[in-house]
């Protein structure tokens, strides 16, 4: 469960690596406990199909992130119109419920006793509250181990603006359905995904299955083990029936962590998986044999 989000949105990703313990420190201290930000009502929802969509830009003009992020929203995005905005207008503007905000955080988990931290895409719906953690959120997603180059995920942001959007209008459409705060929700189509190709980067498996053969004992459908130029090419095509692995999880010298691995379409954008598991020496930071097992039971 996620237990603290972490509204900080840094002028340099650099500097903020150098101050990011004290900072938490800070808001640590602060909170004992922090809960799940709300829930969209019905007129939240209603609000958000209303709104400006505000995309909240780094401070850092040599930001990979800034680039792709106007790339993906200026491409992918329709269902509301959009500006570009900088850290300090989003400080002015989140209290207006006219307003929307794509937003990068840093966010925690409470099972998560190694102390990682995480870079999450949030979709906000601005309102009239004394704290950010009190806004509206119709959509998290992670993007990276807190402290990874943006080139990490930047290229496949296209593809999570574009399920960003499909999962808004699922809340839109069905706010009660408080189930659609987690994405597990969509392990729902897990049967689905033995009808399509798997796109993986090696570096994103477990050693146990860094390989086709390994991973056939497992799992006896498609699987392709490519490198990030293919999945590019395929989120860029929305290549049909073509899933792509999205992980996000400790790298190098830091092997404990959570990590987190989600399966998306690159033709519909349709989350088919989405699973987490504590890394330690016995589970690596990728897929594991266990999420193949799991995906071929169906």
């Amino acid at each position: 469960m996620k237990e603290t989000r972490f509204f900080f949105l840094p002028q340099s990703k650099r500097f903020t690596r150098h101050f990011l313990v004290s900072l938490l420190t800070l808001f640590i201290s602060a909170s004992v406990s922090s809960q799940q930000r709300p829930w969209p009502t019905s007129d939240d929802a209603a609000r958000f199909l209303k709104s400006v969509t505000c995309v909240v830009k780094e401070d850092d003009q040599f930001s990979f992130y800034n680039a792709e992020i106007r790339d993906a929203v200026n491409k992918y995005w329709k269902v509301t119109p959009v500006k570009y905005i900088t850290t300090e207008e989003f400080n002015v503007m989140r209290n207006d419920p006219s307003l929307s905000f794509l937003v990068l955080t840093i966010t925690n988990f409470s099972n998560d006793k190694s102390g990682s931290t995480y870079d999450f895409l949030n979709l906000l719906q601005g309102a009239d509250v004394d704290e950010l953690d009190q806004l509206p959120e119709f959509c998290a997603i992670p993007l990276c181990f807190s402290g990874a180059p943006e080139e990490e995920y930047s290229y496949k942001l296209g593809l999570i603006i574009r399920f960003m959007e499909y999962h808004a209008e699922m809340v839109m459409k069905n706010p009660s359905t408080t189930a659609l705060r987690y994405l597990n929700y969509y392990n729902r189509n897990v049967p689905e995904i033995k009808n399509k190709t798997i796109l993986v980067r090696e570096e994103d498996l477990a050693p146990e299955v860094n390989s086709l053969d390994r991973i056939a004992v497992h799992y006896p459908y498609k699987v392709r083990i490519v490198d990030d130029e293919e999945i590019i090419r395929a989120i860029e095509e929305k290549g049909k029936d073509v899933v792509i692995v999205h992980k996000v999880g400790p790298e190098g010298v830091k092997q404990t962590g959570t990590c987190m691995k989600t399966l998306i379409g690159a033709d519909d954008a349709l989350m088919y998986y989405y699973d987490s598991h504590m890394v330690d020496s016995r589970n690596a930071s990728g897929l594991l044999i266990s999420d193949f097992k799991r995906l071929s039971r169906f």
